[in-house]
């Protein structure tokens, strides 16, 4: 007989045997707990019949090889030129150590927003090292650990102005040499708040007639100057100023803060971070002290934990991750915190001295072209400048943007007669020596010496004096201090974070590979278009397939988060319901909405309606519809997000949508939740006008530890002709960059593309066994708050810890002690108080799963001991969580031995995850605000 037996395993099947964890052995275990008999049968207990999609998503899977074939093809139809078109986006160099040890580290890339500080040390020292260098060369005191991207961090800007200004004034103040991307997406934020937008030359400024003002230093077309006077005049008038500038020219160029600005803004982009065709890239914040706490975003503090040990955390993070609903200011949810970290790196990498070698370098190198044009009779503007300059060329424009093109190089156009050039850290002579010959110079221009910085703008301040920024940069001290950081953290890499609404799931390494080739990295935003023709074809069929997935009729891919995502589609209704002349301003919110979307809603000037929730979780549909039937010809739109944030399929949905269509508001269905409805459920076709979905949750893009993020909106053919316009020109420009965070696209195409149709639904499928697998096994243990009408809940559920409170145990002595057993702590007291929002994801298999469960049901033991008397609350192991390893050698005086502390069930005996510090005292935090890094003798202190 033979010995050949055939098998069925196909090992290029990315979806069963990469993505989706469970094997089907494994799932049919998980099946008998929650009582189906197959996964069809569970689907059909799960999702309401009368919303399922008809047709099935169909197209063929590639292996893992197939993509990077079809990604190597894709990227041959990028043509990558030398940039020099500058405009807030430029060449730059990624140290390889940074781009191994973090950017491609899943280690950083897979970690969550360190809400839950104690596991996450190391990414809060790498951004506190960014806030550091960011409030150091702007000359500011406090800086936030990032924003999405200059243009939003400058609206952000005039809002907090705004808040801040003692002026009168409705009017702010845009000097006309901003960006112009920057330019259109203040006046998109500014218009639904009833900010009047005055633009003109900084000359022009009339201090008493506006709130505040925003400069660009150095120039979108080069020019520097000192804007003392200008800022003191704001001032007088009670107005604030607000200073556009860059990281790099401020190594060379008197800073912000020197000139008495308010508010610095900016992008660390050139700071190691290539232009990714957009992004992502991280954005900056500074302040005066005075205003730190009107600052939007996240800000990294230094506070100490339960030993007095120095302990890092986000201050004031209730802030943000619990947006304050209809009061809110700011939607801001998500960071650039990856971005932010790789830039943070650089500066460390390069250290002050470094930092101002490269500054020097790109000055010289762009005064050496100024010269050689000057020599031959060109006209060049300014005479001060950093690293851009613009030459007159008359009607010669188009030929020499057409001979610089030839020869490798795209120059900006500006205006109808001139071009500017930009210089870079990767100019160099050969550049210079190509740029010249377009211009008709051949012969070699001399290297220049003397700076084209008048002296009273040279900095006179030291900056980045940390002992971080000054260490031995031998790169094995370099890959050691990235390694001790990243081992000091809880990722994905490591175990199971199973964050209800999150969606941490997995994020293959085949996806990520591609957004580090320089075909795709090395792009310029604004490069002509047919230079970007891989991109672009990337887009096109990632749009086609999401229009499949959802059931809308077009994309807008600009929104770079899931907020930015939610106010695009907020906008786009509102300038439907204009363009037919009516005059809509009422928003209808579920009060278990997400955070954001009320927030969104108030910066798009709506007035936001609360509708009650029904005792099941669902929609209180008597209070909807009597809400909507109030609102009237005033309702603009209903927020929902579907599933609910309470993690169920509610039966109601399609009739929460004909309501909102009888009264002519528009449907916004949130796309947070998109995981548990991929080719099962088209929201499109259930009464949605318009969604955002957010493609680092669902669609595969690794969350970086708060971002990058990206949430495109998807429409309806009515709403279409109302998306985000061109940021450079057009209406509605939500970001900086025609593509928001064009690099990160090709993830969640890599995605679809490996997983076809038939995976992503089986991804569904499984998130949802994965979900109800956990609710059945913990049902006995805790109660489960929300169950569909079925008995089921979708791809997430809520575990109610309120009773326990009676007892003194709370929802954080839970999360904490979560920790002990080598796990992230599920959503903490969101969408209800006082209660854990689970979500495993599709990607987690059967066994880390039973791991979750077994330390859950431990940590549910511990519970009852302390309900029973046998250990007081504030005795017992839940308190004291985390354990460190200083807390395992130190003397042991508490009820309960060292291995119940440190080994509890389901945590690892050999590869235990050891928290680099305890319980964080969040309190003394806040009440002693230090946002950059702190003295060396204090990490003595704390050591002692």
């Amino acid at each position: 007989m033979s010995r050949w037996n055939a098998t069925e395993y196909n090992p290029d099947d990315f979806a069963n045997r990469r993505h989706i964890g469970p094997s089907p052995s494994e799932m049919a275990e998980m099946l008998r707990a929650v009582g189906a008999d197959s996964l069809d049968q569970l689907i059909e207990q799960t999702v309401p019949a009368a919303i399922r999609q008809a047709d099935r998503l169909d197209w063929p899977a590639l292996s893992e090889a197939g993509l990077i074939a079809r990604m190597r093809e894709i990227a041959a139809k990028n043509r990558v030129m030398t940039s020099l078109i500058g405009q807030g986006y430029y060449g730059t160099v990624t140290p390889p150590a940074i781009q191994r040890n973090i950017l491609e580290n899943p280690a950083w890339y897979t970690a969550y927003t360190p809400y839950q500080p104690e596991i996450a040390q190391g990414r809060l020292e790498a951004l506190l090292n960014f806030q550091t260098m960011v409030a150091d060369l702007t000359g500011l005191p406090v800086a936030n650990a990032s924003l999405l991207d200059e243009a939003t961090a400058a609206a952000e800007a005039m809002a907090m102005a705004r808040r801040q200004s003692k002026s009168k004034a409705d009017a702010f103040f845009v000097a006309h040499d901003l960006h112009p991307q920057t330019i259109s997406v203040i006046e998109t934020r500014a218009a639904p708040l009833g900010i009047r937008i005055v633009k003109g030359s900084v000359d022009d400024l009339v201090a008493n007639q506006v709130f505040g003002a925003i400069f660009q230093y150095p120039g979108t077309y080069g020019h520097i100057r000192d804007l003392s006077p200008e800022i003191g005049a704001l001032h007088a008038a009670g107005a604030l100023a607000v200073v556009a500038t860059d990281l790099l020219a401020l190594c060379l160029l008197r800073e912000p803060g020197a000139m008495g600005a308010d508010i610095a803004v900016g992008s660390a982009q050139r700071f190691g971070v290539p232009m990714g065709y957009g992004g992502p890239h991280a954005a900056f914040m500074s302040c005066r002290d005075e205003l730190k706490r009107a600052m939007p975003g996240r800000i990294v503090g230094v506070s100490i934990d339960a030993a007095g040990r120095q302990a890092l955390r986000l201050s004031l993070q209730t802030r943000e991750q619990h947006i304050r609903r209809e009061k809110a200011t700011s939607n801001v949810c998500t960071a650039q915190a990856l971005l932010a970290v790789m830039a943070g790196f650089y500066a460390v990498f390069h250290g002050p001295v470094g930092l101002r070698a490269i500054a020097q370098r790109v000055h010289l190198h762009a005064v050496t072209i100024a010269d050689a044009l000057r020599a031959a009779g060109a006209e060049v503007a300014p005479d001060a400048f950093f690293d851009t300059i613009t030459v007159k060329v008359g009607v010669g424009q188009a030929g020499i943007l057409a001979a610089a093109e030839q020869r490798g190089i795209n120059l900006r156009r500006v205006g109808r007669d001139r071009v500017g050039i930009s210089v870079d850290e990767t100019t160099d002579a050969g550049v210079i020596t190509r740029l010249l010959d377009a211009f008709g110079i051949a012969d070699p221009a001399a290297a220049a010496s003397a700076p084209a910085i008048p002296d009273a703008l040279l900095r006179e301040n030291d900056y980045l004096t940390h002992p971080v920024f000054h260490m031995n940069r031998a790169e094995s001290e370099m890959m050691r201090y990235m390694r001790r950081l990243s081992d000091r953290d809880l990722a994905l890499d490591r175990a199971m974070i199973p964050l209800g609404s999150c969606t941490m799931k997995l994020n293959a390494a085949a996806e990520m590979m591609p957004i580090t080739w320089p075909e795709f990295g090395a792009l310029h935003p604004f490069a002509p278009h047919d230079q970007a023709a891989g991109y672009h074809e990337a887009i096109a069929d990632l749009t086609e397939k999401l229009c499949r997935i959802t059931g809308y009729d077009a994309f807008s891919m600009q929104p770079n988060s899931g907020a930015q995502g939610e106010y695009a589609g907020l906008l786009t209704i509102q300038a439907y319901h204009k363009a037919r002349g009516e005059d809509r301003d009422i928003c209808l919110i579920p009060v278990s909405a997400h955070g954001t979307n009320p927030a969104s809603a108030q910066m798009c000037g709506m007035q936001v309606v609360v509708v009650k929730s029904a005792p099941n979780g669902d929609i209180d549909l008597e209070d909807f519809a009597d809400k909507a039937a109030k609102a009237g010809d005033r309702l603009a739109a209903v927020m929902i997000t579907y599933p609910s944030t309470h993690g169920v399929f509610e039966d109601t949905v399609r009739q929460v949508c004909e309501i909102t269509h009888q009264h002519g508001g528009q449907v916004y269905i949130d796309g947070a939740n998109m995981n548990a409805l991929v080719g099962l459920v088209k929201p499109g076709e259930i009464g949605g006008d318009v969604s955002h979905l957010n493609l680092h949750k669902t669609f595969a893009i690794p969350h970086g530890g708060g971002g990058p993020g990206m949430g495109p909106i998807g429409v309806k053919a009515h709403l279409a002709p109302f998306l985000p316009g061109d940021p450079r020109t057009g209406e509605r420009a939500v970001s900086a960059a025609p593509y928001g965070s064009a690099s990160i696209l090709l993830i969640s195409w890599a995605y679809c593309l490996m997983m076809g149709g038939e995976g992503l639904t089986q991804a569904t499928r499984v998130a949802i066994l994965n979900a109800n697998y956990i609710a059945s096994r913990l049902a006995g243990a805790y109660p489960i708050l929300f169950m569909g009408n079925r008995g089921r809940v979708a791809h997430e559920c809520i575990i109610d810890t309120r009773p326990f409170a009676e007892h003194g145990v709370t929802v954080d002595d839970i999360a904490k002690r979560l920790i002990d057993n080598g796990f992230h702590a599920p959503t903490m007291s969101w969408p209800v108080s006082g209660t854990l929002m689970v979500e495993p994801t599709e990607s987690e298999t059967k066994a880390e799963i039973d791991r979750f469960i077994t330390a859950l049901l431990a940590i549910r033991d511990e519970i009852t001991e302390v309900a029973e008397g046998r250990i007081a609350a504030d005795q017992s192991p839940l308190r004291h969580a985390p354990h460190t390893v200083e807390d395992l050698v130190r003397d042991w005086d508490r009820p309960y031995s060292r291995e119940e502390g440190c080994f509890p069930p389901g945590a690892f005996r050999v590869d235990k995850y050891w928290p680099p510090v305890g319980r964080v005292d969040n309190a003394h935090g806040d009440r002693n605000l230090i946002c950059t890094c702190p003295p060396l003798e204090s990490y003595a202190q704390a050591a002692e």
